[in-house]
């Protein structure tokens, strides 16, 4: 089996699942094509290793905010719980 072989196959599959397509869907359609069912699974994990390491990584740590509104839909302010006050 050689190198292009496989970096094809992990390609195609890359390709497809940013489409959409689950894992499992592409493993059973490929097996179904003739391919060895094997080979087919170590390009899956090595696949999703290759999109891992394309996801952008987050500088900070997203914030939730939220407000209570009152039934004049008018913002109410909440007090800090004591305990937030001492540890942040």
């Amino acid at each position: 089996m050689g190198k292009d072989y496989k970096e094809n196959l992990i390609n195609h599959i890359k390709k497809n699942l940013k489409k959409g397509y689950t894992e499992e869907a592409l493993k059973w359609a490929l097996i179904n094509q003739g391919y060895v069912r094997s080979i087919v699974e170590n390009a899956i994990i090595e696949a999703n290793k290759q999109l891992a390491q394309e996801v952008p990584v987050l500088k900070e740590k997203p914030r939730i905010k939220y407000e209570v509104y009152d039934k004049d839909n008018k913002p109410i302010k909440l007090k800090r719980p004591w305990w937030k006050k001492l540890f942040g």
